[in-house]
């Protein structure tokens, strides 16, 4: 960066973007801690407090953003940054009042939850976990940040890593499900999507990791409740994937609204500077999230400023709209309550990230309208997003090979979520344009072909109970309420499907049934598609649910006698033609289960990586016995567990071997199984190694997944897959939360889910 030509620094006031470029010629950027030294030695304590203060836009539109309460405190140096605004030529307006209209002309940073995906919408994070593809995951958050940049943005509060397993909890859709190992794997990817490591580049975005900490862990699954936890189980279930993303260098932090240890995340020095900066090295800076500080208020904190003290000396450098720093840390600093040395950190970790964005150099960077125009939303980015997508999917159930379904005949497509295009793109879709999204009836239409007769009916409205309905369509998601009847549309669905030969039923949950604020206690589809759904299987006619949901489901009835169910969560602007895909055997299925799905609400939360009670039931039929750790009204196991997903064909799994049985703490030992496509039809498997430490210092879980791979194999093929095994796949927290390994037995299982019965055993010595 030092080595590039850039604007004249006169006093630390840069030269307006028409004289620009003959600066460039001449004048070079200074190096970061001595650029960014200068310039906070012109800075007042107010400018400092103001490089911590982040609104969000507000009433800034195009035309009137002189105008704007927001502009004029950006004008008095009293804003870092601004998010939820959208357009290269809005935000252009807006860092022009920064760099030409403050007094140190200062550019501002500009966020917006880019969650999965910009215009160009891939599936719900949740969805996106399920295609176990690493490159496919980078490449997702690549294509999001090229088009978020090319739009303006440079910021983005994403990935979520949050580990749920309570489906209770809706923002259980954000997140990449329940295990670490994978969650771990995910976060990185995601990382190294939006930054490609070189933040300097017009087409990478800041990324923020979030929501630090075990948000993913509320008491009852309900959302910005208590989290209360051990902290040997923080370290090895929940804080893996929050490394993960430090250790890939993301550039920002964001803060939780839960407590932990009785001291919410924003204003809790353990969890941000002990553990955070101290443990794991982090550089970056750290934000709250929305109105965070104020409303340690309500947890029982102290008043405003008090509160705001606590974040800052907790080791928050930006504040989220709560405004605590901007009007409270001025009269903290005279009473001693926080330090200049504290405040002087924060700011200079905010102009070290500005700086590192390359905005000091050029404030319009990203207001390149050329780019707008040409990288936002393209044929190919939608083609990606379609061939992404496909591998989302999770194939349930296939009973006498229902599926795939033959491009003629014809087929009735049934449900309120069959023509619903505007709930494709699902939850935290805020750059989408609902209105080009794609349905699943015209993606049916478009890959079925000409030779296919589709029909629609809508059957049902989401829910009998219109107020419901209305809660869980939010934010432009509306299904388009159908105010006849219940016995009018279902007469209509009947008619539609007795004309069939073959019923697609779209139902399960509206895109705004999870997400945040969307906690449920009923886990099933709502009871107006259930009757739909029964009403139809009476029909006699063969009958796939295509299931729309942000969470695991309990689906335990359809299971029992639906024959063929696709899990398709909301799967992005492709979401129609992506199913279509699958439906029809363009795509094979293959993604995999990352979150278990309970036969009852009553069994979470439940997750596949347990620990045994003393009395675990032992028998595998799932019969109850008296004086075990068991239900007296439903089994323990899951209805699909964690890592489960058919295909069209079918892998034999073989020859599983290990290289020896003994290791050190230096060595390394290899793992082979073959696999081989059985089937009829070429497919992708996800091959998932596990293992169990069978006796510990601490309890340990009847198994961990400790690696995978996705492997593509013809028709008859046969591979040899290859794991290797190192100590730091044994390694642990201990109950003096110390990373090691510890020797012992182990067993290692490989297969196509979590419940993989081939087995090897090893041992580690000293």
């Amino acid at each position: 960066m030092k080595n590039k030509l850039v604007i004249l620094f006169l006093g630390c006031a840069f030269l307006s973007y028409a004289q620009k470029k003959e600066a460039k010629k001449t004048v070079k950027i200074k190096p970061r801690s001595e650029f960014v030294s200068e310039l906070m030695s012109k800075m007042t304590v107010d400018e400092k407090i103001g490089q911590l203060n982040l609104p969000t836009s507000g009433d800034i539109t195009t035309g009137q953003a002189n105008s704007s309460n927001v502009a004029k405190n950006i004008e008095e140096g009293k804003v870092g940054g601004l998010f939820n605004i959208k357009s290269v030529q809005k935000i252009k307006e807006v860092q022009k009042i920064a760099v030409e209209k403050s007094r140190l002309k200062i550019p501002l940073l500009f966020g917006m939850d880019v969650i999965h995906g910009y215009e160009t919408t891939f599936p719900i994070p949740l969805g996106l976990s399920c295609i176990w593809d690493m490159k496919a995951i980078e490449r997702s958050a690549q294509i999001a940040a090229q088009e978020a940049s090319a739009d303006g943005i440079n910021w983005t509060f994403s990935p979520m890593v949050d580990i749920s397993r309570d489906p209770r909890w809706g923002r259980v859709s954000e997140g990449s499900g329940e295990d670490p190992f994978l969650g771990s794997q995910i976060a990185k990817a995601m990382v190294n999507g939006y930054q490609q490591h070189d933040l300097s580049k017009n087409n990478t975005i800041l990324s923020c990791v979030k929501h630090f900490a075990l948000y993913g862990a509320p008491e009852a699954g309900r959302d910005y409740n208590t989290v209360d936890m051990s902290r040997i189980r923080m370290y090895n279930d929940y804080f893996p994937p929050y490394k993960a993303a430090v250790d890939a260098g993301v550039g920002s932090v964001m803060a939780s609204f839960n407590e932990i240890d009785g001291i919410p995340a924003t204003g809790n020095k353990w969890l941000m500077t002990d553990v955070l900066r101290k443990e794991w090295g982090f550089k970056g800076f750290v934000v709250t999230d929305f109105t965070g500080i104020p409303e340690m208020i309500e947890h029982g904190m102290g008043d405003l400023q008090t509160v705001s003290a606590l974040a800052l000396n907790a080791g928050v450098e930006m504040d989220m709209v709560g405004e605590g720093f901007l009007t409270t840390l001025k009269k903290s600093l005279t009473e001693n309550k926080v330090s200049m040395e504290q405040l002087d950190n924060a700011v200079r970790l905010i102009l070290e990230a500005k700086y590192d964005l390359g905005l000091f150099e050029d404030p319009y960077k990203y207001c390149d309208e050329k780019r707008a125009k040409t990288e936002v939303f393209t044929a190919s980015h939608r083609a990606e997003a379609r061939k992404i997508a496909s591998q989302s999917l999770v194939l349930l159930k296939n009973e006498n090979q229902l599926l795939p379904l033959k491009k003629s005949g014809t087929i009735a497509v049934i449900g309120p979520l069959a023509d619903a295009k505007e709930n494709m793109p699902g939850t935290w879709s805020v750059a989408t344009n609902m209105k080009t999204a794609i349905s699943l009836l015209a993606g049916i239409k478009d890959v079925a072909g000409k030779s296919t007769n589709v029909l629609y009916a809508k059957g049902s409205n989401l829910d009998y109970d219109a107020t419901f309905e209305e809660k869980a369509t939010m934010f432009g998601k509306t299904l388009h309420r159908d105010n006849r009847t219940k016995e009018e549309l279902l007469a209509e669905a009947l008619k539609v499907a007795n004309q069939s030969d073959v019923i697609v039923a779209a139902i399960g949950e509206s895109a705004e049934m999870s997400g945040e604020s969307s906690s449920r206690t009923n886990l099933e589809i709502p009871q107006a598609q259930k009757d739909l759904l029964q009403a139809l299987l009476k029909t006699g006619k063969p009958v796939v649910v295509v299931l729309f949901d942000g969470r695991p489901l309990v689906i335990k009835e359809e299971n029992e006698t639906v024959p063929a169910i696709l899990n398709v969560w909301f799967a992005g602007s492709e979401a129609g033609h992506a199913i279509a895909d699958i439906l029809f055997g363009d795509e094979n299925p293959s993604g995999k289960l990352t979150a278990t799905f309970p036969r009852s609400v009553g069994q979470v939360p439940i997750y596949y990586n347990q620990k045994n009670t003393g009395r675990p039931l032992v028998n595998k039929e799932g019969k109850f016995e008296k004086f075990r750790s068991n239900f007296i009204d439903e089994r323990n196991e899951p209805l699909f567990a964690f890592g489960y997903g058919l295909s069209y064909t079918a892998f034999d799994y073989s020859n599983l071997k290990i290289s020896s049985d003994k290791m050190n703490f230096t060595g390394k030992l290899n793992v082979t199984v073959d696999v081989t496509n059985t089937g009829n039809y070429d497919g992708k498997e996800v091959v998932q190694l596990y293992i169990r430490d069978l006796v510990g210092s601490v309890t340990r879980p009847v198994r961990e997944l400790k690696g995978f791979q996705k492997i593509d194999l013809k028709k008859g093929e046969k591979r040899t897959v290859n794991f290797e095994i190192s100590v730091e796949d044994l390694k642990f927290y201990n109950s003096d939360l110390k990373f090691i390994a510890e020797p012992g037995q182990f067993d290692v299982f490989v297969g196509t889910d979590s419940n993989a019965e081939k087995k090897v055993s090893f041992e580690l010595i000293n």
